[in-house]
């Protein structure tokens, strides 16, 4: 019976280990200049991700939030709070999001601190 048992628990482990594999975290870098992203629309397949946001030269602190379009992206509630950096990114550096997992969809990103107009994620 604990053959059987420990038979089981391989299998079982190394049938999740496979599939973490298969969806491996991927990441999105976007870079934020003087009241704008650099990166204007981004197209991504569903899964999961980290956010990378770089300063360069914005004169100010920068964030990112991530909203499902159409929803009213002044709402915290309505913000992906995995997608947002972990820290603020100062000048000249460059910050993670934790992972995100997105599904098929169209997403807004922004940065309210650097007041850079919404844009669209398309994730296929």
């Amino acid at each position: 019976m604990k053959k059987v048992i420990a038979i089981l628990v391989l299998a079982l482990a190394f049938s999740l280990n496979s599939n973490a594999q298969d969806q491996a975290v991927k990441t999105v870098s976007l870079e934020q200049t003087k009241g704008d992203f650099t990166q204007k629309h981004v197209t991504i397949s569903e899964g999961s991700y980290i956010f990378e946001i770089a300063n360069n030269h914005s004169g100010v602190d920068v964030g990112f939030v991530l909203i499902e379009k159409g929803k009213d992206a002044s709402n915290p509630e309505n913000h992906i709070k995995t997608a947002y950096v972990t820290k603020v990114v100062g000048e000249g550096q460059t910050e993670k999001s934790n992972v995100t997992k997105l599904a098929k969809g169209e997403y807004t990103y922004f940065c309210p601190l650097n007041k850079t107009p919404q844009y669209t994620l398309t994730v296929e």
